[in-house]
This record gives structure tokens, sequence and C-alpha cells, in this order.
């Protein structure tokens, strides 16, 4: 994430836009793998699939979250971001995100110990989220930061997919409260992040870096859809010891 040469510090509603800018341009809310789940075109062993492998990017945002927690020396930004790990953990009383998340996989009709033991992860999965994971501990940490902007984009993604799901797959509507709970804490999240970096991206080279940080995170997104899209819809070829669904063609 080398910043651009020859460009100007731009002023902090221009850093804004460009930021926001890469959403329509990179955001994975245009991968195929998600056409086709809205259009309602998986199947319900591609649907356990996607639930599977996803669950492996769930469990490492808290993880996420406390490495940019550790590295930060100022007590109130600390405060704001762990919320995030709450949100995600649970409480002890409220169940969080991770959990939200298996009540999703059980409800595609995957076992619990299946998911949590993370067998059959797609290994380009794997390797795209520890990418995640060295880009918020290895980089700077503006850049772990402003990886996390990609909440500017997802409410809209969310809403969208609350809704197709209902649609196409009813027998879904009872594991969804994952997406109703992220219709607010991400929005929230966002704001916070943006305006975080916005004040501290001070010089023209910082600004790159913010935006490179995104754009990457949009990359980590959208390569473990490549992932799923080869080994489940097309061509259809899971690596050994990835998940196999029960049944080609299972009812949608």
């Amino acid at each position: 994430m080398t910043p651009v040469q020859g460009q100007q510090r731009v002023a902090p509603a221009e850093l804004e836009a460009r930021l926001r800018a890469i959403g329509p341009e990179r955001y994975h809310h245009r991968h195929p793998f998600h056409l086709l789940m809205h259009e309602g075109k998986l199947t319900r062993g591609q649907l356990q699939a996607w639930a599977l492998n996803r669950y492996y990017y769930q469990s490492i945002i808290p993880l996420k979250d406390a490495i940019i927690v550790s590295r930060s020396e100022d007590a109130a930004f600390r405060r704001a971001w762990r919320k995030r790990i709450v949100d995600h953990d649970g409480d002890g009383i409220h169940p969080g995100g991770i959990e939200k998340w298996i009540l999703l996989a059980e409800a595609t009709g995957l076992d619990r110990e299946q998911v949590t033991s993370q067998r059959g992860i797609l290994p380009a999965v794997y390797y795209a989220v520890n990418a995640y994971l060295d880009l918020v501990s290895k980089h700077s940490f503006l850049e772990a930061v402003a990886s996390s902007l990609t909440e500017l984009f997802s409410r809209d993604l969310i809403a969208l997919r609350i809704d197709r799901l209902r649609q196409h797959y009813p027998w879904l509507s009872g594991g969804l409260a994952y997406f109703d709970a992220r219709l607010t804490q991400a929005p929230e999240d966002a704001q916070f992040a943006l305006s975080w970096v916005i004040e501290h991206a001070r010089t023209q080279a910082e600004q790159e870096l913010a935006l490179g940080a995104l754009r990457a995170k949009c990359d980590i997104l959208w390569a473990q859809l490549d992932a799923l899209y080869f080994a489940y819809v097309s061509p259809g070829w899971p690596p050994p010891g990835a998940f196999h669904p029960e049944a080609e063609g299972a009812r949608k």
C-alpha cells in the first residue's frame, strides 16, 4: 500500500468523498456470488458453503478489533472501539454477532460443531482472512483503522440481503438476527472510524495509505467470494478437505 506519488493532500471533505467512492467501485456487493444469492439462484448446499466459510471471517473480527485496541494509546479511542468486540462476542448475557452467525449457519442445515470447528474451510478463505489480521497488526495504525471503513458500504448490502434472503430462501428467516443487528451497528462504527481517519490522515502520504487500506480490505472480501464461486459455482472444484454439500442441486 505505497502512497501514490505526485498527488497533493486533499481537504477533509474530498478525502471522505474519495473513501466513499471506493465502495461503488470495489465493494463485494457486485461479486457474482452475491448477485446469484440475491437473485435466489444459489442451492442450499451453496448457501451452506457460504455460511461455513464466512464463519471463519466472523470469528476473527473480535480478534482484529482487539489488536486495534491494543495498538492505541488513546483511552477515549479504546473505549469507543471495544464496543465492536462486545458486539461480536456478546456480553455474557446477550448473544453477539458470532453466535448469531452460528444460528444462521444452523438455519442452512449445518451442524453447530461443524461450523465452530472450522473444518472444511477453503484454503483461499483462510489466506484472505489471515491477510486481514496481518493488515491490522503489521501495517500502520492509521491503515488498521481505515481498513474497517468497508462498514460505510455495508448497510445497503445488508438491507438488500435481508429482503432477498426472506424472499428467496424463507427457510432462512429464523437465522437472520445477525443482519438485523448490523443495520444499526455498522453505520455507528463506520461514522466513528471515518471521523478518526479524516482527522488523523494529515499528510498526502497518510491519506493515500488510508485509501489503500480500504481498497485492500475490499480485495480481502472479494477474494473470499472468488474462492466460494470457484469451488461451489463454476467450475465447482472444492479442493481436498473442503466442505462438500451433501447433495448436488440441493433444494433452495
